[in-house]
Order: structure tokens, then C-alpha cells, then sequence
């Protein structure tokens, strides 16, 4: 019998979890690519794992994996709707000036989890 393919949010959950050090933070494309995903949407499906494992960690009160995922795009931090659900979710001040250095704390210890 053939093995089922994971769900997408616990294969980047395993992927981020077992990713060595210096491989992070891991852009969303670089997931992508390690995840072994194909056009169309790759990006996009990506980021709907990462939100699915963002309400998952919120749940649980775990730090979210998610912060280990950056953009391409100087400065190198999560995209936007990382944030907008960090701030829905109740883990991230509404105030946008205070937002990197909550990603930065959230990334510390989401490393920390991962040991």
C-alpha cells in the first residue's frame, strides 16, 4: 500500500523542525523548494500551511514555527499576513512599530522549541 502523503501544515511543521540551524530562517521559497512542491500556487499553498500551523501553535500556546519562515524581500522578515494573524491570533501588539522586534523574540523562541 502506497504511503499517504502528509497534510501540508505538518510536513512544513517537520520540515522547519528538522531544518539544521544554518539553514534558518528559511525563506518562503526555499520551504517550497525542500518541500518538493510544483507550480501553480507554491507560495501560496506554503503560506496557507504556515497560517494553519500559526492557529495550531496559538492553540497550544507554542511559540509559532512559523516566525522561522522569511521573505526573499529585504528585511527579511515574515510577510505581512504573518503579522495580521500574529495580531489576530492575540500574540502580537496591534501597534505595527512594535512588530519586528515581537517577530524577532517570537523567532528566538520558536529555535528554542525546536531543541
Amino acid at each position: 500500500m502506497p504511503e499517504t502523503p502528509l497534510p501540508l501544515n505538518v510536513a512544513v511543521r517537520e520540515c522547519l523542525q528538522m531544518a539544521p540551524p544554518t539553514a534558518l530562517p528559511m525563506t518562503y521559497h526555499r520551504l517550497a523548494e525542500t518541500l518538493g512542491l510544483q507550480p501553480p500556487r507554491t507560495i501560496a499553498r506554503v503560506t496557507q500551511a504556515l497560517e494553519a500551523s500559526m492557529r495550531e501553535d496559538a492553540a497550544e500556546e507554542r511559540p509559532f514555527i512559523a516566525a522561522l519562515v522569511v521573505s526573499r524581500r529585504a528585511p527579511h522578515m515574515p510577510a505581512r499576513g504573518f503579522f495580521e494573524l500574529a495580531v489576530a491570533l492575540g500574540r502580537f501588539p496591534d501597534d505595527t512599530a512594535l512588530h519586528a522586534q515581537a517577530w524577532r523574540d517570537e523567532y528566538q523562541r520558536a529555535l528554542t522549541q525546536r531543541e
